[in-house]
């Protein structure tokens, strides 16, 4: 029986770490920081189970 709710609190996670970097830290940082490198696209990379 698959745990539900660890699941969804992963997965959760991952769509937290997907994001792109906001543009005021951008701003802020006078673009150093420009892409974030936890970034992961839905089609490339799976999430492991």
């Amino acid at each position: 029986m698959v745990k539900v709710l660890p699941v969804k609190k992963r997965l959760a996670k991952e769509i937290r770490r997907a994001w792109s970097v906001p543009t005021w830290v951008i701003a802020r940082t006078r673009r150093e920081v420009r892409f974030s490198n936890r970034r992961r696209s839905w089609r490339r990379t799976r999430i492991k189970p």
